[in-house]
């Protein structure tokens, strides 16, 4: 399984009306990161969890839902988190 593949079974705890993960690693090739083993991943989620949330806390929902990803196979994460009807 992917690290892609695996980030979102990890988010499905959060109900995605939608989801896209775009890894970007290769990028990043030589990055102190990417030779840890932690990849670069851009994440876009449209979930009701995040309805009337704050931008800080729809973040924070996505990385406890990530939970020991985010300290090995993840290095970053750029997230754009929305609530149904926000985009």
């Amino acid at each position: 399984m992917t690290v892609a593949e695996r980030i979102q079974r990890q988010l499905a705890s959060l109900s995605p009306e939608s989801l896209e993960i775009l890894d970007e690693s290769h990028q990043h090739a030589g990055h102190e990161g990417a030779r840890g083993g932690g990849g670069h991943y851009r994440l876009v989620i449209v979930s009701p969890a995040f309805a009337g949330k704050p931008i800080q806390l729809r973040h924070r929902m996505v990385y406890e839902a990530l939970g020991p990803m985010m300290k090995k196979e993840i290095h970053a994460l750029a997230i754009k988190a929305y609530a149904p009807g926000e985009i």
